[in-house]
């Protein structure tokens, strides 16, 4: 099985549009200051319509992870074992991914810095993300 499809809309377009552009944007509510990933018409904090994208500096810190190994899905089976981790960037919104250099989580703590690393799978940009400098393992 091949990498999944991306479903592109007119709400998240600019995101996987700044992907291919190698930049990692997320949303921001003018009415009331959130921030946010994924992608959404509308503040999920406020309501407000019209949210404004933003170019993340692509730096943030590790929030949780948890490692699979079992591949619920083919197109997954050559990765286990993988990390599947909650990522907070600098600038607020946490998103989903993967730090593709953890060793399959065995490299990754609370709160260690990491940069992302903009992948391309099947011709989609994917964000992951890099493990930085001055981290311990646990």
């Amino acid at each position: 099985m091949s990498f999944p499809t991306v479903n592109i809309t007119d709400v998240n377009r600019p995101y996987w549009d700044g992907l291919a552009e190698g930049k990692l944007r997320y949303q921001c509510c003018e009415a009331c200051g959130n921030t946010w990933l994924p992608s959404r018409a509308n503040c999920p904090k406020c309501l407000a319509a019209d949210p404004k994208w933003r170019e993340a500096s692509g730096r943030g810190r590790v929030i949780s992870w948890v490692v699979y190994h079992t591949a619920y899905t083919d197109h997954l089976k050559a990765r286990v074992p993988y990390d599947v981790t909650l990522v907070e960037l600098d600038e607020g919104p946490r998103l989903l991914t993967n730090v593709i250099d953890s060793e399959a989580g065995k490299k990754l703590t609370p709160d260690a810095p990491v940069a992302l690393s903009i992948e391309s799978e099947e011709g989609v940009s994917i964000p992951r993300f890099r493990l930085q400098q001055n981290h311990g393992a646990l």
